[in-house]
């Protein structure tokens, strides 16, 4: 990831959070008190974003110390300590929030991105992403399909050439032939651009790909009409599904042959995954007590 980008989002994130201050630790909690704060899962998973995590506590203050315990990708459990921190208690707990729903929240995507591809094991389909993401999280939503296994579509819309039903309904309103769009497409733009057409019908097909495209989307085909498009193809081009994909129907979609299974689910249904952060207080000299610091 680009990490100045990532401490874009974390700053504007935590100024969004306290933008005066935290009101509550600056007066609840004495100057100089100091916190060690530990990461923990309460669920089990597959872990995204501890990086992020602990820059949140960075950038919050550059003297807090972090020892990070596990890795993105790691599968973890109920009771497992992720992460330490340590540092001014007034910085930790404004950085708390934070760092847990940034965390929780590429988690979750992790976690519902491998059993997708756990669903589709022994086929050559790639699970892959959408644009369909949280607007400023794209990045962090991205790496974490890529923590559970999965793939990346196009970043943005100004990646790659993908023409989709509203593209093609404009075309068709305007008398324009699909496979004379793509032609002309092709010609127009440069010679590692990347382009995509969607279909939704078996006898668009033939068109499109003889009119030189580099992957054909075949969107809401059954199984079976899945399979027949594959061997319409081919191999003259990748073969992507989407559409009516989930948990139930997704290893019947890989079974059929396609290449890639798009997936919108996996960015913009996840659950955030239950992380907690156990903070013990240490006044002056003396062991301060522990306290389970809740998640509203």
């Amino acid at each position: 990831m680009n990490s100045d980008l990532v401490d874009d989002i974390i700053r504007r994130a935590l100024q969004e959070d306290a933008p005066w201050g935290d009101l509550t630790s600056e007066t609840f909690l004495p100057a100089g008190v100091t916190a060690t704060a530990s990461l923990v899962a309460r669920e089990p998973g597959i872990l995204s974003g501890i990086e992020v995590f602990a820059r949140v506590f960075q950038l919050m203050d550059l003297s807090t110390s972090i020892d990070v315990l596990s890795k993105d990708g790691a599968v973890i459990g109920p009771g497992m300590t992720l992460a330490r921190v340590h540092g001014d208690a007034r910085a930790v707990l404004r950085a708390e929030r934070v760092a847990l729903n940034l965390t929780q929240r590429m988690t979750g995507i992790a976690t519902l991105t491998a059993r997708y591809v756990a669903a589709v094991a022994g086929t050559k389909a790639r699970i892959v992403d959408t644009r369909k993401t949280t607007p400023g999280l794209r990045m962090l939503e991205r790496q974490a399909v890529r923590d559970g296994g999965g793939h990346n579509h196009r970043y943005s819309l100004s990646d790659a050439v993908l023409a989709k039903d509203n593209h093609l309904a404009v075309l068709s309103a305007a008398g324009i032939p699909l496979g004379d769009a793509i032609r002309a497409a092709r010609a127009r733009i440069g010679h590692t651009v990347h382009l995509e057409v969607e279909v939704d019908r078996l006898d668009q097909i033939d068109d499109v790909i003889s009119a030189g495209v580099d992957t054909i989307m075949l969107d809401n085909f059954t199984p079976d009409e899945l399979e027949t498009g594959v061997a319409a193809v081919a191999g003259r081009a990748l073969v992507e599904a989407s559409g009516g994909v989930n948990l139930d129907t997704v290893a019947a979609i890989a079974r059929s042959g396609v290449d890639i299974i798009s997936v919108g689910a996996l960015t913009h249904s996840a659950r955030a995954l239950d992380l907690g952060l156990d903070i013990g207080l240490d006044i002056g000299q003396g062991v301060g007590a522990d306290l389970d610091v809740g998640l509203a």
